[in-house]
């Protein structure tokens, strides 16, 4: 077995995504599914970041759009055009619009460190860490948080 494999607890697997150029790690155990959306939902009075909903194998869910939860500009403004990464939040499933689905790696917990100071304060909020990659960071997103911003604006 190689030290990396699933089997090592010391190890944490991740999709990787790429939005606004920046490159973002969500935990695998969290995500569902990677696809391209189809038939989307506007939600009128919804808030602004979620982009609607969608029906995903007879479930419905909701859409949020991560370009705008991180205020960068996406690839493509067409939602149905952007890839997709169903992700699990309590007993719900909502998706993620990202610009670009990476791939899955697996990194040592003992090289996560924390957040940059120089990191967006609003990015920070929803980050749990980053890893030092080759040649770029990974910035580790914390869905649960993330959610619990989205849903607590929405609220208000």
């Amino acid at each position: 077995m190689s030290k990396d494999n699933l089997t090592n607890n010391n190890a944490q697997q991740y999709v990787t995504i790429r939005l606004g150029g920046q490159l973002f790690g969500l935990p695998i155990d969290r995500v569902q599914d990677v696809f391209m959306p189809e038939n989307f939902t506007f939600v009128p009075l919804a808030h602004q970041k979620i982009a609607g909903v969608l029906n995903l194998r007879g479930r419905i869910l909701t859409a949020i759009d991560l370009s705008k939860v991180f205020d960068v500009g996406a690839v493509n403004d067409t939602n149905s055009e952007r890839p997709a990464v169903n992700v699990i939040y309590g007993n719900e499933s909502y998706v993620f619009l990202t610009d670009i689905i990476g791939e899955v790696v697996t990194l040592n917990n003992d090289q996560l460190e924390a957040n940059p100071v120089n990191l967006n304060s609003e990015w920070a909020k929803t980050c749990v860490g980053t890893y030092r990659l080759k040649n770029e960071l990974l910035v580790i997103l914390d869905i649960d948080v993330l959610i619990e911003e989205l849903l607590s604006q929405d609220a208000a």
